[in-house]
């Protein structure tokens, strides 16, 4: 019997990507053939983003694109998985006729059964249960990232109730794996030449909070940096009331943890943050950049902003400006606040008109860029180490790389103007040139 050729498209965040790994990592090889080009595919599987509204665009979008391929291709089954069948499983069945078959956030690890049955029947169906799932160590998984990197997903789900948010009702309630479990994992990652570890969670910090045996992200990293073979330890996404004065030494002491921290503040006006649920106030939000900038003095920060939440004032905006210009953070990442039905904030009066929150924007994201400028221009000079990761996608005559200062596909990368090294390789790099995002530099001898 011939291989049934698999095209997976991965939409959304890196959560999100492990479980499109999960999903491809259960199609027994002798039966499934995983293949890139969506026009060869017998099976197409669409995994869906629905965190706001642009996600959700583009996700229909992907699916209405892809569904050509059932005309002018060899596709003869559309799967969409995640969180867009598991936030509208009532109405996409009549909305996507294309599809024949959709999964929720807790369905991926029953892919084959799911796709099995569906090639028995040919009416579209779906199967979509409560967002319970949470993989482990012993997860089939196929690591799509480059062989050197892999994100480990250390917990499922949230409990934080962000007034904004629909993840609680997509992936459920915090779900935290054993230390035991992770911990395997990046051995067994390491084992296959793995060397940078990225652990992502909805908040990090928040890990082990859900167990009762005394788990906590500081045990966690104290357990990851004796694994042999990893070099690199990266933070995604620690909420600012969760980090502790112990976290904050571990990263300031222990080599192996990047002096790198993704850390959400979404607005820095007391009243706005009131409003979103968030936990910590805007004078303890400076407190603790002080304190995280005194103990670790070469940390690179990263957060995110929503401009245009219900109710921001001129006022408000120009105080989140302001704050921005200040010159806090290397990593701005800014999103306009969507209204997402289900949420508290939906219902909030004052909501923002779409044209305020486009200029908002673009004007937060403006004084970023000259701040983010600003701090790679300081960099010139400096020696650091980074991770080569092939040629650049401006020219091939140019390496490109990582430094610890960077996580992949969201911030700026390295080009490597002089030296030789292979993919996966760390060098040391002497700084000589920088824009708003990327930096430049020639690779030294140590």
């Amino acid at each position: 019997m011939d291989k049934l050729k698999v095209s997976l498209v991965s939409l959304g965040c890196p959560k999100n990507l492990v479980d499109s790994e999960v999903m491809l990592g259960h199609l027994p090889l002798d039966r499934y053939e995983i293949i890139l080009d969506e026009s060869q595919a017998d099976i197409i599987i669409v995994n869906t983003c629905a965190f706001i509204n642009d996600a959700k665009e583009e996700s229909v979008d992907t699916i209405l694109e892809v569904s050509d391929y059932k005309e002018q291709g060899n596709c003869k089954l559309l799967v969409v998985a995640g969180c867009l069948p598991q936030r509208y499983q009532d109405v996409l069945k009549e909305q996507l006729p294309e599809v024949d078959l959709f999964i929720g956030t807790a369905e991926g690890a029953q892919i084959v059964e799911l796709i099995e049955q569906q090639l028995q029947d040919s009416v579209p169906t779906q199967k979509i249960g409560n967002p319970d799932y949470l993989y482990d160590h012993e997860t089939p998984r196929v690591n799509s990232s480059p062989t050197y990197s892999s994100y480990v997903k250390i917990a499922e789900g949230c409990s934080n109730h962000c007034s904004y948010c629909i993840i609680p009702q997509l992936r459920g309630k915090l779900r935290s794996r054993s230390i035991t479990s992770v911990v395997q994992e990046v051995n067994n990652l390491a084992g296959q030449g793995v060397t940078e570890i990225i652990l992502i969670a909805q908040d990090i910090t928040d890990y082990g909070a859900d167990r009762n045996d005394g788990a906590t992200l500081e045990k966690l990293l104290k357990e990851l940096v004796k694994v042999d073979g990893i070099v690199w330890i990266r933070l995604l996404y620690a909420y600012p009331d969760g980090v502790s004065s112990e976290l904050i030494e571990l990263i300031a002491t222990e080599e192996k943890i990047c002096k790198y921290l993704d850390l959400p503040l979404q607005h820095i006006d007391d009243q706005i943050l009131t409003q979103m649920n968030r936990h910590l106030n805007e004078q303890q939000t400076r407190d603790l950049l002080q304190r995280l900038r005194d103990r670790i003095p070469d940390l690179t920060l990263r957060t995110s902003f929503i401009v245009g939440f219900p109710g921001e004032t001129h006022e408000q905006f120009d105080k989140l400006l302001k704050y921005v210009e200040e010159g806090h953070f290397e990593r701005v990442g800014v999103f306009h606040y969507s209204r997402e039905e289900g949420t508290v904030a939906a219902a909030l009066p004052e909501q923002v008109p779409a044209r305020t929150k486009k200029s908002r924007l673009k004007k937060l994201m403006k004084a970023q860029a000259r701040v983010s400028f600003n701090k790679n221009r300081s960099l010139v000079g400096h020696i650091e180490q980074v991770l080569v990761e092939g040629y650049s996608e401006e020219t091939d005559l140019l390496l490109k790389g990582r430094s610890a200062r960077q996580a992949p596909d969201i911030d700026g990368q390295y080009l490597i103007t002089s030296g030789v090294a292979d993919v996966g390789e760390y060098v040391q790099l002497k700084i000589t040139d920088s824009s708003e995002y990327d930096l430049i530099g020639e690779i030294i001898e140590d």
